[in-house]
């Protein structure tokens, strides 16, 4: 429903105030809030102030506003990304131990490959992924795992608008892309060399439900100089503990 100037409903407001804050963004004041989700001061700081009441956002002793310990509290009750996190871990602390890099797991959310987990070595290489944070399905070998074992709606959806160019490596054509994602298809895993950074490569695999579309996607960062064999064949194996951990959480639901 309707019921400000400008059409916004109250949940528009609501959405856009939560989505300014991002993992690099964890404290705001309630002005940048306003300024960040396009809502008039006044409106900016009541809605804050509701969600403050609410316990979704906290505010600090100088007036700064965080997320709140009970938005993640309502946000991971029967929690999908949850499910698939926690069967995942264990698979990943073994590839993590063997391959001692980074390894990943993302899900497909709102068309962008949206990371859950991610373990990481102190002498591992580059790598940008962040915990909760999202990256185009088109540019990381996460995405597009997902990306080719999704429905040809979405792929064509994805393909249909401009692909953003993170390096000189990325692929930003749609045919170069559609070529790639039938390789993922037939070869069961990506291998994605500087297609974030220069520096290094992404391979990933799918964890596939039962309808065979990818569920998940788990991926190492290796350096780009690094075979991805030995990796690969780790995240193989992984994947298939992750498929059977979930598909027995769902038998005892």
């Amino acid at each position: 429903m309707a019921n400000s100037p400008s059409g916004d409903s109250v949940t528009d407001r609501l959405v856009r105030v939560l989505e300014t804050f991002t993992p690099t963004r964890t404290v705001q004041t309630a002005t940048e809030i306003g300024r960040r989700a396009g809502l008039p001061s006044s409106t900016a700081h009541r809605v804050v102030g509701e969600l403050v009441d609410a316990g979704l956002l906290d505010r600090d002793a100088e007036g700064r506003i965080r997320v709140g310990v009970r938005l993640w509290e309502l946000a991971t009750r029967s929690s999908l990304p949850l499910r698939v996190r926690q069967a995942a871990l264990p698979a990943m602390e073994r590839v993590q131990a063997r391959v001692r890099e980074h390894t990943q797991l993302a899900i497909l959310e709102q068309d962008e490959a949206l990371f859950l987990e991610r373990l990481s070595s102190p002498e591992a290489g580059a790598n940008i992924t962040r915990v909760a944070g999202r990256l185009p399905l088109h540019a990381s070998s996460s995405g597009l795992v997902l990306l080719a074992f999704a429905d040809a709606a979405l792929q064509e959806r994805v393909l249909s608008r401009p692909l953003r160019r993170l390096s000189p490596r990325t692929p930003t054509d749609p045919a170069a892309v559609r070529r790639k994602l039938a390789e993922v298809r037939r070869l069961g895993h990506a291998i994605a060399p500087g297609y974030i950074e220069e520096v290094s490569t992404g391979v990933a695999v799918p964890v596939r439900d039962d309808s065979g579309r990818a569920a998940a996607a788990l991926s190492v960062v290796l350096p780009v100089d690094a075979p991805p064999g030995p990796a690969l064949e780790e995240l193989h194996r992984a994947a298939r503990d992750v498929e059977r951990a979930l598909a027995g959480h769902d038998r005892r639901k």
